[in-house]
């Protein structure tokens, strides 16, 4: 069976560079934390407030800066302050929930922007023929973990890129529901 790494993907805020310029300053550049498995993507030292109708919530700065601003929570986080966002695949930001986006130097209103991820995996072509998918299939994962939590994670999107690392994403409420932590695993069911 073929097996690939489960990463969980707490709150975080995409930004492009006029709203980085807005939220600290013309010309700042994000400065990197940690490399994240997908290459050329980081955690920054950079965090920002995200403010909904009911209260605010610490977020992190993912590098680089992108065309779109994007803010992506889980269900828990959104609860929490207010907002009702989308189930969304990344980068699908069209209509989706509005907040403010606070920095130190400044504050950016979005109109649209905060989604909550649709589950998936970032995999290669090859990776993909290897598994027999395609890019945008949607299959079912089975977590493998040894805390007597069982769990298979359906409607799980297919992402396939020549810039991609072999790795599903899924977000604190998902990891929690199965009690991931650490290191684990999962493959596909027919």
């Amino acid at each position: 069976m073929d097996n690939f790494i489960i990463e969980t993907s707490a709150r975080h805020v995409h930004v492009t560079r006029e709203t980085l310029d807005i939220l600290f300053g013309k010309g700042f550049e994000l400065e990197v934390k940690k490399p994240l498995s997908q290459p050329g993507q980081y955690a920054s030292n950079q965090k920002v407030e995200v403010v909904g109708p009911k209260s605010s919530l610490k977020c992190s700065i993912l590098g680089p800066v992108r065309p779109e601003n994007q803010v992506e929570l889980s269900f828990t986080d959104a609860r929490a302050v207010g907002i009702v966002a989308p189930v969304r695949e990344s980068g699908d930001v069209a209509g989706s929930a509005p907040c403010r986006i606070v920095g130190p130097c400044g504050e950016v209103e979005l109109k649209e922007g905060v989604i909550i991820a649709r589950r998936h995996v970032h995999m290669t072509p090859s990776d993909a023929e290897r598994f027999g998918v395609v890019n945008g299939q949607i299959v079912s994962v089975e977590v493998e973990q040894e805390t007597g939590r069982k769990l298979v994670f359906g409607d799980t999107v297919i992402r396939v890129s020549d810039k991609a690392a072999l790795a599903m994403h899924i977000d604190t409420d998902e990891a929690n529901a199965a009690a991931c932590s650490g290191e684990i695993s999962g493959h596909i069911v027919r």
